[in-house]
């Protein structure tokens, strides 16, 4: 909305011709989340004490998280009001992308909501059914997938793969391109969530891969430097690089909350928009395969799980202490802000590696 209004004031003020540059409003995207989040989380958790939205822990989980029964959860809620506002405000809404983005972290924020809502009236760890929550993700991505490639988006949207590392290995998935889009969507929303069991874990993860991905979208919506890069261009892309800088700045802010001793959980409410939108950006710029770099800490995340049911069911051994992978080693005797810092450092070098891809081709 800033944007909208402020633009067509470069003619007459100089001043606000940097309101055009992506790269300003971008980092005022930042700052907007987190002065938000700041802001307003004091009251926003508050208020969730005040109505007893307190987190249920499972029997099952190590013993040294039962103190933290009771803990504010939904505090999704705060990071989807500090994405969404800076991002309405500083991008270009004329941009059907900046909507895509927006309505797949509403629709997996509010599937995550439903299920929180549940949680919390029957004061139990048990909202939607897993196959009710896995359908309903799997419909929200379906529809964003159908709508990505139907709509009048300007250019057409390619429904292509690009592979990192070979520049000339594009290929062209037709009518398996929206179940793709389903298997990155629902795979990156449930990833997140698996990650979302220490204080801080996911959302300091989710900070650096949504930096990670502002550098993807700027380079996928600048025609010279993708071209440059050899990367594939997607004009309009560039404007997501606003969304990315809103969720870096918004994961900042409610990281002030939910560092270790946590005042406030996520809830699915967020860490199923999260992973939603980390998954949507990447389908647009046209970096998926990328994703299992960008968020490999997620990937390892749920990648035990899956071992770990898998070893079960076919010898009746565990490979892990437990699952997902950073209970493991909090049963090993790691204290959990230690967990957490390393997860951070694991979640940063895969970051890194990532960002190489754009130069090894």
């Amino acid at each position: 909305m800033l944007f909208h209004l402020l633009a067509p004031l470069r003619d007459e003020f100089g001043l606000f011709n940097v309101v055009r540059y992506i790269t300003f409003r971008t980092f005022m995207a930042v700052l907007t989340a987190i002065a938000l989040s700041l802001l307003f989380g004091p009251a926003f958790v508050r208020t969730l004490r005040r109505l007893s939205v307190g987190q249920n822990i499972r029997d099952v989980g190590p013993q040294a998280h039962q103190v933290k029964a009771g803990t504010p959860t939904m505090g999704g809620l705060l990071i989807l009001f500090a994405l969404l506002v800076p991002t309405l405000l500083w991008a270009n809404l004329t941009n059907p992308y900046v909507w895509m983005v927006v309505g797949v972290t509403l629709a997996f924020g509010g599937i995550g909501f439903a299920d929180d809502y549940l949680k919390v009236r029957r004061r139990r760890n048990l909202g939607l059914t897993a196959r009710a929550k896995f359908l309903l993700q799997v419909g929200a991505a379906a529809l964003a997938g159908a709508l990505l490639t139907a709509l009048p988006l300007g250019a057409p949207f390619s429904p292509t793969l690009a592979f990192p590392f070979f520049k000339e290995l594009v290929v062209n998935l037709g009518l398996l391109y929206v179940p793709f889009v389903v298997f990155v969507l629902v795979g990156a929303s449930n990833a997140v969530n698996l990650t979302d069991g220490l204080d801080g874990l996911a959302i300091g993860a989710t900070l650096i891969a949504a930096g990670t991905y502002a550098v993807f979208t700027y380079v996928a919506g600048n025609r010279v430097v993708a071209t440059y890069l050899q990367v594939p261009y997607v004009a309009g892309a560039g404007e997501l690089t606003i969304f990315c800088g809103a969720l870096v700045g918004a994961s900042i802010g409610f990281l002030w909350f939910n560092a270790h001793p946590a005042e406030v959980f996520m809830g699915d409410v967020g860490s199923l928009a999260l992973g939603g939108a980390i998954g949507m950006v990447a389908v647009i710029a046209k970096q998926e395969l990328v994703l299992a770099l960008v968020g490999g800490l997620f990937v390892l995340e749920a990648l035990s799980v899956i071992v770990q049911v898998a070893s079960f069911k076919l010898t009746g051994r565990r490979v892990f202490r437990m699952a997902p992978l950073h209970h493991h080693f909090e049963l090993a005797g790691w204290a959990e802000p230690k967990v957490i810092v390393r997860f951070w450092i694991v979640a940063g070098l895969f970051a890194l590696l990532s960002l190489s891809t754009l130069k090894l081709r």
